[in-house]
């Protein structure tokens, strides 16, 4: 009998982190943002998400429509009602069951292939728990294997199966190793990637701005770009032709600095903004109820 991808609204129930949980709490620290080139490097890096990015997507010319759309789905997936999180899975799916092609040595390729699925779940708990390590508030260890748990489970929502991850925080890094090792590789998404973190295009509503724009943006543009090399393994760097320096290591240990320093400041709902922004987007039915 072949087993169902997508779990139904009722067990999305069990699926959809509540707000006392740790993937809650956690997920949509605004510190995750300054990984999100991370996060992305990592994905393309994938032979089957690179090409399927090089061939379908249009970053380098709608970076900024494509993040939105990717917060949109990340915290409807995490933040809104279940019934909401369901529907926005089958969306996914459905939209990456467009995506498909051949290979140069003629291998047929899909963006729903299993292994590259779960990759792509995750290197967004990689990124996530690597921003608080680096950015904001470390967790602790019981912490972060309550998160990979969470994550994991969440996973089923988009239709990562049990078995295409480890099941324990222990099994993960094992797992992120022989995927950094020997699947990752350097391609023209990764390169492309890299390059648009550097010089993002202009968000369309602000082109007649035009050097302004681009003066603006250099310091976010620069931290964003030092933080995704700095956070990548060193064999990934070698092999993507990045160098790194010690000016850079201490550089970035000082964003560190200043972005925990900052924290401190920051209003709550500010600092997580997950569900603030599910509400000012207006998508589904809203966040869940807070905890009391």
């Amino acid at each position: 009998m072949r087993t169902r991808m997508l779990p139904t609204d009722e067990e999305a129930l069990a699926l959809v982190p509540g707000p006392g949980s740790v993937t809650w709490q956690r997920a949509a620290d605004v510190c995750t943002l300054i990984a999100a080139g991370y996060a992305l490097v990592l994905q393309v890096a994938h032979p089957t998400v690179g090409i399927g990015v090089a061939e379908h997507s249009r970053y380098r010319e709608e970076p900024w429509e494509r993040l939105a759309r990717t917060l949109d789905f990340t915290t409807a997936l995490l933040y809104a009602e279940p019934a909401t999180a369901a529907a926005a899975a089958r969306e996914l799916r459905a939209r990456h069951a467009r995506i498909s092609g051949t290979r140069r040595d003629g291998s047929r390729y899909h963006a729903r292939e299993p292994a590259a699925f779960a990759w792509v779940w995750a290197s967004l708990y990689e990124a996530i728990a690597s921003a608080h390590r680096h950015f904001g508030s470390p967790m602790p260890p019981e912490e972060e294997e309550r998160f990979w748990i969470e994550w994991r489970r969440l996973g089923r929502l988009i239709g990562v199966r049990d078995r295409d991850l480890p099941a324990t925080l222990d099994g993960y890094g094992d797992y992120f190793d022989e995927i950094v090792y020997d699947v990752l590789e350097d391609n023209e998404s990764v390169q492309g990637v890299l390059a648009t973190l550097g010089q993002p295009a202009c968000p369309p509503a602000l082109r007649r701005l035009g050097p302004a724009w681009r003066l603006g943006m250099m310091p976010g543009a620069h931290a964003l770009r030092l933080a995704t090399v700095g956070l990548l393994p060193h064999a990934l760097r070698e092999r993507f032709g990045l160098g790194w320096t010690l000016s850079q290591e201490l550089e970035l240990r000082a964003l560190g600095t200043a972005t925990r320093a900052a924290t401190l400041v920051v209003p709550e709902r500010l600092r997580a903004f997950g569900p603030s922004y599910l509400r000012w987007r207006g998508h589904g039915n809203g966040p869940q109820q807070t905890a009391a």
